[in-house]
């Protein structure tokens, strides 16, 4: 069929009757947003000269994603979790926020009710044969005070690229801490170097990312969320410099301003004065927040997250 066959009229008013736009019942919210998603899937359509076959194999593809468990996976795959994290960097602007640690995309593997500790904490059980790692930091305000009790929560993969909860061969709660920080607002993090992860080869995900022409991994990375009374949520990571996919994460994760350099540490005696017997990597990183203003949108984002069973 040739494209563009129906008016925009037409269109406008089928996507007004569908979301109930006549009718003073229902969720007004909820309304509005159908309204203008339906008229643009419509346009789309139209325009695109999207077959019948087409359209069905979309929706079927969609649910597929969805039995899968991968919407939170495919989600920042297209760019949109970071489209998200630019609007509301621009809804901070504009309320005058600014001088704090960049944010970035979430991504679908947090797991809530991580151990907590006070100061430090050792992130890993000891059965990953891992690189040891020591992440450090200090968490302070936009004035540069340290912020005491401020809660470090901190998750990554293991050697494999593999999540505690999700890859099944993980202890619980495997690489995923909560620590609070000291008077002076530092933490210390003991772990192992993580690996980066690829959409698995059978997934939904992959497949989009194949059907435009992109690859479906994701660099080396540490997910963080920072919290503090009085202060904006921060949800954060960062990746490491020289990772074959720094500049190209299929997730649209990396931003310039929180990648790490890992410093490896040879020498005998700061090996030992670790507690170790073989050299190890360190990283810093340093949290700036900002405080919590009332003309500010939302920083905690209520949204499914895996379950610890």
């Amino acid at each position: 069929m040739p494209a563009n066959l129906i008016s925009k009229k037409v269109m406008k008013k089928l996507a007004a009757e569908a979301a109930g736009v006549d009718n003073a019942k229902g969720d007004a919210r909820v309304k509005e947003v159908t309204e203008r998603l339906l008229y643009r899937i419509m346009q789309v359509i139209d325009e695109c000269d999207v077959s019948m076959d087409e359209f069905w194999s979309a929706v079927g593809f969609i649910g597929k994603t969805a039995n899968n468990g991968e919407l939170g996976l495919m989600i920042p795959g297209v760019g949109i979790e970071h489209f998200l994290d630019l609007r509301l960097d621009e809804a901070e602007k504009r309320a005058g926020i600014s001088g704090g640690t960049i944010r970035t995309i979430e991504g679908p593997l947090y797991v809530a009710g991580a151990p907590l500790s006070k100061g430090e904490a050792r992130m890993d059980d000891g059965a990953d044969p891992g690189e040891v790692m020591f992440i450090s930091g200090q968490v302070r305000g936009e004035d540069g005070n340290p912020i005491a009790g401020a809660i470090v929560d901190i998750w990554h993969a293991n050697s494999k690229g593999g999540y505690s909860f999700i890859d099944g061969e993980q202890a619980p709660y495997n690489l995923r801490r909560r620590i609070e920080t000291d008077a002076k607002g530092c933490y210390v993090a003991r772990t192992i170097v993580p690996n980066g992860y690829g959409c698995p080869p059978e997934s939904a995900t992959r497949q989009l990312m194949t059907l435009l022409g992109r690859h479906a991994e994701r660099p080396a990375h540490v997910h963080y969320f920072i919290s503090a009374p009085g202060y904006r949520q921060l949800t954060t990571q960062f990746n490491f410099t020289g990772d074959k996919y720094l500049h190209t994460d299929f997730a649209f994760g990396t931003r310039d301003e929180l990648i790490v350099t890992l410093e490896r540490v040879t020498d005998a005696q700061e090996i030992r004065s670790a507690g170790l017997n073989r050299p190890f990597a360190r990283a810093r990183f340093d949290i700036v927040l900002t405080k919590e203003r009332a003309n500010a949108p939302e920083t905690i984002v209520q949204r499914e997250h895996v379950i610890a069973a």
